[in-house]
């Protein structure tokens, strides 16, 4: 029974110790503000989603023909040396439906495959050979970056650069300084949608030596934010 008493009594101690703590770091003068970095980078991936769809009266024969098409992107892209990494099928379907203008049974196959291209300058015939290999539909494509890692921690750095410089600006209005740091909260990133600009270099030339605009790469922004509490002096 004493144990139990004394161990009642530690536990007691150590949860007053952690409550005296807190009670004094919240008396201690202080500004929480919050701070957030952007970076903007120009892409140099591009993922595209290719769709592959065939329709039919014959259950067998658009399944056959949609697996040959498949099989023919498959075995291009491969032959264009794209890793097998960066190649994943998405979405398959297959299913009947009644065309009710002839009231009619058919069936739709279709099947989509994301590819990553991490060589940008070989979008345009990439598309080119997979449209004339079996794709019949370009579903979308989606930006990144390789160096993604690099540019959140520069966006890290700046969210804090700007978090200690308005706590600087309200300290400077209120007569004080800015002292310790007595927390950080982490508040993580996000990368919206691109902000779409030209790409020059991307294009094809045409028969006058003019070059065409074909693909609007953009640039992507990385952010990162995070609330810090500083002391006041």
């Amino acid at each position: 029974m004493k144990n139990k008493v004394w161990i009642g009594s530690v536990a007691l101690l150590v949860g007053a110790s952690g409550q005296a703590q807190s009670a004094a770091v919240s008396s201690v003068p202080q500004i929480q503000v919050q701070g957030v970095g952007k970076v903007q980078a120009v892409p140099d991936q591009v993922v595209v989603r290719l769709g592959i769809e065939h329709k039919g009266k014959s259950a067998d024969e658009v399944k056959k023909a949609n697996d040959t098409s498949v099989a023919s992107v498959l075995k291009y892209l491969k032959a264009n040396k794209i890793p097998e990494k960066n190649i994943q099928t998405q979405r398959l379907s297959f299913y009947s439906y009644t065309d009710y203008t002839d009231k009619k049974d058919y069936y739709q196959a279709t099947q989509t495959i994301t590819v990553t291209v991490e060589d940008l300058s070989k979008y345009e015939a990439l598309i080119a050979g997979v449209m004339t290999n079996g794709v019949n539909r370009i579903d979308g494509v989606e930006y990144k970056s390789s160096q993604l890692a690099s540019y959140q921690t520069e966006a890290r750095k700046l969210a804090v650069k700007e978090a200690k410089k308005k706590a600087e600006d309200y300290a400077e209005a209120l007569g004080q300084q800015v002292g310790s740091v007595l927390s950080v909260t982490d508040g993580g990133g996000s990368m919206p949608p691109p902000v779409f600009r030209p790409m020059y270099a991307l294009k094809s030339a045409t028969a006058d030596g003019e070059m065409d605009q074909t693909l609007a790469v953009g640039e992507i922004e990385i952010n990162s934010s995070v609330s810090i509490s500083f002391e006041l002096k």
